[in-house]
């Protein structure tokens, strides 16, 4: 063989050598890529103000998302991302397994017969009874609601009603009229098309906050129709675990940021062995 053969030979190896090594290092780099890509954890975000804000645009407004984005800075292993959903269908979406997680949520709102694992979430709000604010009326107005016009928000889960959302019933029982904005319900009472609407309090303690002259028309009951327990329900394999949400949940209680989210609103931020209402 030519020396020149010789030399170019010796190159080719060498080059065959460098390749060999760079693509047993790529392979374990690919394979750690793939070991410790975030498991993504779908979690449904339901029109529920001020909890979420109208998903279906996409504005990303209301409180879920700043939970998301906390849940999301405080680790690495999973990447939380919202589904749109909405109130009636979110319980089909679950079943069938188009997300993991339903976050404030109560296990009492209709989810006795679809398989779920609930998890505290140590968060306390409540209903509250919203009238127009007239001469001479006091809190006795919110002692009988069968003679008074209700604007109800449509799918919710009421106290008076036995937690029924079943309209048909609630138009047997009670004068209602239901929408799906809180807004509207409000602006009803303020213009005496309906008599009372009962309101979540964090919303109402927004809403007043943002509309001074609607709020001064206002009265607000010391009657609560609920006052609950917000859970988060987890789909059993789904792609997150009760032991790790959790656990997920407490980092965030410790190092104060459910409260930085939720006080604003006045929704307590509690330990999960606290009672309800206490």
């Amino acid at each position: 063989m030519s020396c020149f053969m010789k030399k170019f030979a010796v190159l080719i190896d060498g080059v065959a050598r460098t390749f060999a090594t760079g693509l047993l290092l790529f392979v374990p780099f690919m394979a750690t890529s793939q070991v410790y890509a975030a498991q993504v954890v779908r979690v449904a975000a339901v029109h529920f103000p001020p909890y979420m804000v109208r998903p279906e645009k996409g504005e990303d407004a209301g409180l879920l998302p700043k939970l998301i984005d906390a849940l999301n800075a405080e680790q690495d292993d999973y990447e939380f991302v919202m589904i749109p959903t909405s109130v009636p269908r979110r319980f089909r979406d679950f079943a069938e397994g188009r997300f993991d997680v339903a976050i404030f949520e109560n296990p009492d709102w209709g989810w006795k017969d679809i398989a779920h694992e609930t998890v505290d979430l140590g968060l306390e709000d409540a209903e509250v009874y919203v009238a127009r604010r007239v001469e001479g009326r006091d809190q006795n107005y919110f002692d009988d609601l069968s003679d008074k016009r209700l604007a109800l928000f449509s799918g919710y889960h009421y106290g008076f009603a036995n937690f029924n959302t079943d309209q048909k019933y609630l138009s047997e029982h009670f004068n209602v009229t239901s929408t799906y904005s809180h807004d509207s319900n409000l602006l009803m009472v303020v213009r005496n098309r309906a008599d009372i609407a009962p309101v979540t309090r964090s919303y109402l303690i927004d809403f007043m906050a943002h509309n001074k002259d609607e709020a001064a028309q206002l009265m607000v009951s010391e009657r609560v129709d609920q006052i609950y327990r917000q859970y988060a329900l987890l789909r059993p394999n789904g792609n997150i675990d009760v032991p790790h949400f959790k656990a997920l949940l407490e980092k965030l209680r410790a190092d104060g940021e459910l409260e930085m989210i939720f006080q604003p609103l006045h929704i307590k931020v509690l330990s999960v062995s606290a009672e309800i209402g206490k």
